[in-house]
């Protein structure tokens, strides 16, 4: 089980497998692949509307139709009418590569050649395909495309370089057509009658006449790769979008037979998809950067520009860090984008702007281009860093033409961003003001501020010291928000005013090599809450304590081994620290001494973190486990072993949730601790303690729960946990706790003032009877509620009224109404739960009415048999309610009021007599007599508990109301 459970995964946009796009009315919408689900975004805004659950594979094709999703995963393929799975197809023995909607029919080609043909239609009857075709087995197929107006018939690409026609209704194959002696990666048709575009592995488009077999025109992509995707646009204007491995889309003009324009660093991975819109000049792309983007062609120039995009990181993130009260994530991965995701909207999740590139690149007279290396131009280079970013990237030339030599190369926009980040640290409390975020990158010997409010990298740059090379390994921000701290692979420690970005001294010990802080790297750096001390640690297992703002010396010790990571624990003053030996050690930095050590990792830890009343500290390694720890009791409460290492961790300030990144995964997963969100009182009932649970990782769906259906029941302290489908319901209330009925205020106000607002609304004057009715059939009320309709005799008519009034007079004999029915059978199953939700579901006025037709009458006359009447023994079962239901506490001011409006009914014949006890008809029966005396004692008792809390809330407020502060 374990104190965190699985929730869901963040930052996935889509995968390498193309998209799909439908229309549905006005809108269209675009179905993409992550991983093992998909996911439907609306075209419009590029907001998520749905998520489709988790699949047993990864997928490899997908196809929509309407409602209908369809994706292939393994040698099956599912079928999905909007998230729930309809169908199951299971007729291929090979792995699905194609998917292909025909009309009414999906067409399905596997990697051994074999086509089979599904109606979706009527799926829920029938399962089985309706044909099956099986290619030629010479090659293997690629691609499918159905021509237009080539009624039954698709054209099939395949690795060796040439193409087919088949009729899918004869299974046949009508031609085969030669090729270019070149893989064909895809094929698209054009708006032009027999006229289709195929793209080949060696970067070349060919637009080919199928009616005649001959090729009409070729273009060919100047960046090297394979092409991956093409599109026609259907606007009216002649273009042809191609997409390749290198990232670059490409736009060609087909009267004129040349390319127009070119999207640079369009993305920053191999192009899967494009789609221009219907009758639209916009061009959607996919990558597997996980980015999609949307291009519309608007400009004079005709060149395109970008309208909308969803993009997520394209390396795995590193470092993560929760924000804004556990709202937002702050991420940073190999693939040197730092990024804000929304736990709560996805559509607010951005990357942090590193200002304008293009015009960064311009300053530094460098060109930024998508293609061959070496075609651009550099500035003189002397051997000497660059202020901002590394340059030379990739194969250089000579050293002996470095120096004054003129570099030609192409710089891509990747290149100029900022390195990987490697550490980071935030601090809200200054976000209005300035800068108040600080990133350290990989082999950078300066430290970069950012503004969070306005989402942009930072006008300062920090750089420790004039003569230190050495890059910064560690940061912290002040508990203040105006300092930070940053240390080097040298072991220099230096302090920063964040507002201003000038150095305000460096912490120096003079009994180090070069009056360094530390002897070697600086692994990290914290503060604490009252900026009186800053603990360093460095690498060769030496920990340090600084004054501050004197910057001295003030202790240190040794831990004996090479340190790898610290976390510091502010309000608490502990330092968490891991060291080669996979011992984590706890100290306290005011009593200078260790107070915990935690062993059970096997491999090299990866991260640490404290929840935020620093209880736990929480501890991922490269062994795939996640490790909570006790810090007051010292020990291990729970460990969760997932199928992939965590690299990266961090526990929301309010420990409801949990953010972990993954080897080798480029989303960010979510965990939901059980503690917060269940009644159970003792950790027991969830956590494994010292044996470890396997778990899996959390899915894109927070829905998804597919393998965990089975029930588990299990006791602890007296506390019932039931578990279904993943989620954990617990019937506890907390003792002494008054639980209010949560129903409108106006609901249960009614019962006490019911006369008061019937009088209000009755009318003034006698409701008159029209001069001329018009025919309707007279039907009379029954208690089963179905309606008789009377004669309308005017002779049988008095006949039957009094028939009615001599039934009236015999109430013994008649049925039982809902409401006495209900409440007899929770008093014998003594489910007095039921009874409440079913009085809450009447009106005010329907509620009165019940309570009068139990009024005993005459009760001189039946004096001897009141005691077996009906009413009576409805009369003690309510009041046995009453009393259940006030010593519980549950539903007050509903009770309350029903309880008053019930003695107001029952418990006096008079308008003056308003006594519970003295009414006329708990008078004559000594049993109701007794069970309200009973009802006053608890009530009596209740209401003093709830008054003296109400009086001490009363006289703290007057007490702090008069007070003079």
């Amino acid at each position: 089980m374990g104190i965190f459970e699985a929730f869901r995964a963040i930052g996935y946009i889509t995968t390498s497998v193309p998209f799909s796009i439908q229309r549905l009315g006005t809108e269209s919408f675009v179905t993409v692949s992550v991983g093992k689900a998909w996911q439907i975004y609306n075209c419009a805004k590029l907001n998520l509307v749905l998520v489709g659950p988790q699949l047993p594979k990864k997928i490899r094709a997908l196809a929509s139709y309407r409602d209908y999703t369809f994706a292939a995963y393994g040698n099956e393929i599912g079928v999905f009418k909007r998230a729930h799975q309809v169908a199951t197809w299971s007729s291929h023995v090979a792995k699905v590569n194609l998917l292909y909607l025909f009309g009414d029919n999906i067409l399905s080609v596997d990697v051994e050649g074999n086509m089979f043909i599904w109606a979706f239609k009527g799926i829920e009857h029938n399962l089985e395909p309706i044909s099956h075709i099986v290619l030629d087995g010479k090659s293997a197929p690629t691609c499918i495309m159905h021509p237009d107006t080539y009624l039954n018939k698709v054209i099939l690409g395949s690795q060796e370089g040439s193409f087919q026609l088949w009729n899918v209704n004869t299974k046949k194959k009508l031609y085969d057509f030669k090729g270019w002696n070149s893989s064909i990666t895809c094929c698209v048709s054009s708006p032009a009658l027999d006229v289709v575009a195929l793209g080949c592995a060696d970067g070349k488009i060919h637009i080919h006449n199928i009616r005649f077999d001959e090729e009409v025109v070729t273009f060919t992509h100047s960046a090297r790769g394979a092409v991956t995707a093409l599109s026609f646009s259907t606007d009216g204007q002649p273009l042809l979008a191609s997409g390749g491995t290198s990232g670059v889309i490409s736009v060609w003009n087909l009267e004129k037979r040349r390319l127009q324009s070119v999207i640079k660093e369009a993305h920053d991975r191999t192009i899967i998809s494009l789609h221009f819109f219907a009758n639209e000049p916009v061009l959607m792309s996919s990558s597997a950067d996980n980015s999609i983007k949307m291009w519309i062609f608007d400009t004079s120039d005709g060149d395109p520009r970008l309208l909308r995009f969803r993009s997520g990181h394209s390396a795995p993130p590193v470092c993560i860090r929760f924000y804004a009260n556990g709202r937002h994530i702050l991420s940073a991965g190999h693939d040197r984008a730092f990024r804000l995701f929304s736990v709560v909207q996805d559509q607010q999740s951005r990357e942090l702007s590193q200002r304008h590139v293009s015009k960064r690149a311009k300053k530094l007279r460098m060109k930024v281009t998508g293609s061959s290396p070496w075609s651009g131009l550099l500035p003189n280079w002397q051997g000497k860093a660059c202020p901002y970013y590394t340059l030379m990237v990739g194969p250089f030339p000579e050293p002996s033409l470095w120096g004054n030599a003129i570099v030609h190369r192409a710089t891509h926009e990747e290149e100029i961003k900022l390195k990987p980040v490697v550490a980071f640290d935030c601090a809200e409390i200054r976000e209005r003001d300035w800068c108040n975020v600080v990133t350290c990158h990989m082999d950078t010997s300066e430290a970069y501020v950012w503004r969070l409010q306005n989402f942009v990298l930072g006008e300062h740059i920090l750089k420790p010291g004039e003569d230190i090379q050495t890059p910064v390994k560690a940061c912290s921000i002040s508990t203040c928000g105006n300092f930070a701290v940053l240390g080097t692979a040298g072991g220099w420690v230096e302090r920063f005013n964040l507002q201003s970005g000038l150095s305000r001294g460096s912490y120096m010990d003079k009994s180090e090599r070069g009056n360094c802080a530390h002897d070697g790297e600086v692994i990290g750096v914290a503060c604490d809450s009252t900026n009186s001390l800053m603990i360093s640690a460095g690498y060769r297992g030496d920990i340090k304590v600084w004054d501050f703002k004197r910057r001295e010396l003030k202790s240190r010790w040794e831990v004996g081994f090479p340190l790898v990571k610290i976390v510091c624990h502010r309000p608490n003053g502990l330092l968490a620290t891991v060291a080669d030996d996979l011992i984590i050690r706890v100290y306290d930095v005011v009593a200078l001494r260790m107070v915990r050590k935690f062993e059970g990792h096997i491999d090299r830890v990866t991260d640490l973190c404290f929840s935020e009343d620093g209880k736990w500290l929480l501890s991922s390694s490269m062994d795939a486990t996640l490790r909570i720890w006790d810090v007051i009791l010292g020990r291990q409460i729970d460990a969760l072993q997932v199928d992939v290492a965590i690299t990266a961790l961090s526990l929301s300030p309010n420990m409801d949730v949990l953010a972990t990144t993954h080897v080798d995964q480029n989303g960010v997963y979510l965990w939901v601790n059980q503690a917060m969100f269940t009644g159970s009182t003792s950790i027991n009932s969830y956590a494994s303690g010292k044996d470890v649970v396997s778990v899996n990782l959390p899915s894109t769906s927070p829905a998804e729960d597919n393998e965990a259906t089975n029930i588990e029941e299990r006791g602890t302290d007296g506390v019932h946990v039931k578990e279904t489908a993943g989620r954990l319901k617990f019937d506890q209330k907390i003792p002494d706790l008054v639980a209010l009925s949560l129903l409108p205020k106006s609901q249960w106000q009614s019962l006490i003032n019911l006369d008061i607002i019937k009088d209000r609304n009755k009318p003034i004057e006698p409701p008159k009877k029209p001069e001329k009715v018009p025919f309707f059939l007279l039907s009379k009320p029954t208690f089963s509620g179905d309606v008789v309709f009377r004669p309308t005799d005017l002779a049988n008519e008095e006949s039957t009224r009094k028939d009615v009034e001599l039934q009236s007079d015999q109430t013994i004999g008649l049925p039982p109404t809902p409401f006495i029915q209900v409440l007899q059978s929770a008093v014998e199953s003594e489910n007095f739960p039921a009874f409440t939700d079913y009085i809450k579901g009447l009106s005010p006025s329907s509620l009165d009415m019940e309570l009068r037709m139990l009024q005993i009458i005459d009760e001189e006359d039946d004096a001897g048999d009141a005691s077996t009447r009906p009413e009576l023994l409805a009369l003690e079962m309510l009041v046995d309610y009453f009393i259940y239901e006030i010593s519980c506490r549950n539903n007050f001011e509903f009770i309350q009021a029903l309880v008053r409006l019930f003695l107001k009914i029952v418990g006096s014949n008079s308008p003056q007599d308003t006594s519970p006890i003295h009414g006329e008809t708990v008078r004559c029966q000594s049993r109701l007599q007794d069970k309200a005396k009973k009802l006053l004692e608890i009530q009596s008792s209740v209401w003093q508990r709830v008054d003296k809390l109400f009086q001490s809330t009363r006289c703290m407020v007057a007490f702090v109301s008069n007070s003079q502060f």
